[in-house]
Formats: structure tokens, sequence, C-alpha cells
């Protein structure tokens, strides 16, 4: 299957938080996409890895998303080597997205930059045919995406574009909520975390209110790029509500 747009995200979870409105946006416009977690956020202080599994499962479908791996790097000492390198192509090369998503390229937790390095570098040699990949023992041709973006997440970082999500901004907390044992719930008996206090969550949805202020929508996600960013028309501008 041929996807649109993919997310790679170190951590299931992440891709809900920092771009899960735009994965469902594009769904509704006919696009297919998909997420393809890294780890299993097996380090995680709340839940297990099983249960992450499960959360993430119930999160792609209300993302309605076309597919969603884990290639099960290991959570917190995964490495920029040969190995991942290879398991990233092999998905490129597999799916062909136009565009794909990763991590910031800084941020407070340590994996994300160094995961967001790391789907950078297997986006180029993806296009290197001399790079030999099987898909279920079949050889794959080369493929490398036209964009590579990075969605922000905890740190603020000035984004090169926003993307207006407002008509979606409800799936997508819900689809961050499906991660009962990760974020805010008083029911669950678990240690307390950065992310699971009330506030947090609340932060995710105000840097979306930001993000939409500043081109006059309700809610928008931002995203940063190292290519430059064209357009066929003028008519692809927002027009702000005056």
């Amino acid at each position: 299957m041929k996807l649109d747009l993919v997310v790679f995200a170190v951590h299931p979870d992440d891709a809900e938080l920092s771009c899960g409105g735009i994965l469902l946006s594009e769904k509704l416009k006919g696009k297919k996409t998909g997420v393809i977690d890294l780890t299993q956020g097996e380090l995680g202080t709340r839940g297990t890895a099983e249960t992450r599994k499960e959360e993430a499962a119930a999160a792609a479908k209300i993302l309605q998303l076309d597919i969603r791996e884990n290639l099960q790097m290991p959570d917190g000492f995964f490495k920029n080597d040969e190995e991942n390198l290879l398991k990233i192509i092999t998905a490129l090369r597999k799916y062909q997205p136009e565009i794909i998503f990763c991590n910031a390229p800084e941020d407070r937790h340590p994996d994300h930059g160094r995961s967001a390095k790391l789907v950078e570098d297997a986006a180029f040699l993806s296009g290197l045919r001399k790079i030999e990949t099987l898909d279920h023992g079949a050889p794959q041709e080369p493929w490398r995406p036209k964009y590579v973006f990075n969605f922000i997440q905890d740190k603020y970082l000035q984004p090169s574009f926003v993307i207006d999500i407002s008509e979606v901004m409800d799936q997508k907390v819900e689809a961050i909520k499906a991660y009962g044992t990760q974020f805010y719930n008083p029911l669950l008996n678990e240690p307390q975390t950065y992310i699971s206090s009330p506030d947090f969550l609340e932060s995710v949805i105000y840097r979306s209110k930001m993000y939409g202020k500043m081109i006059g929508v309700n809610y928008a996600e931002g995203f940063i790029s190292k290519k430059m960013i064209g357009f066929n028309s003028f008519d692809s501008f927002i027009k702000e509500n005056t």
C-alpha cells in the first residue's frame, strides 16, 4: 500500500500529541496515512509496553490511520546505526510516502532529537539504489520522500509553517486521551509524572490555540522544515477571519 503521509514517532503517543490533527485532517481529504513508532515506550514510568500497544491501537482507530506499525527499537538506548537505519529504509520503501514527519530536532526528552536525526538520515539513504533491502523476501526499489518535516513537542521551537486543524481538534484530544496510562487519570494508581498532570494536556491545547491565533483560525499545528517550502498559487494561503 502506498501512503501519502507517514509519521515516524519514537514513542507511542508522540504522533498524537504533535501531529494527530494533520493526520486526521489529511485522511478526511482522501489521503492515505500511517504511523510507525520506533519503540514501544517500554521505559515509560506509567503503564507497560503491552498497555501502550493497546492504547496506540485505540488512538489509530480515532485518527483513522491506514497502518500503524512498531519497529521495536530499544526505548532510550536505540542508536543511529546500520540496523536501525535499515528498519526505517525498509518501511519507507514499503509505503513510499511523499511526506514524512518525525520528532522535534531538539527537545526535553533526549530520544526525540536522536530519533529525528535517525529518520532524516534514513530518508536520504532510502533513495540510494546500492543499499539493498527486502520486503517479505522481495527486493525493494529505492524511494526518497519529497519532504521531511519535524513536529514540535515540549520545547517551543519556531515553526516553519503551521496548518489549520480546527475541524479535527476534538478528535486529536480524544486520540491523546486514548493513552489512559500516560496522561491525567485520577482513577489510575500510578506514579505521577511530568505528562500525567492535568496541566500538561491543557498546555498541548493552548499550544494549538496559539498557533491557530497566529493564522486567524481556532487551532493549528506547527512544523519545521529544513527544505524551502513552495506554493503553486496564492490560493494556498489561509484567509484570516477579520
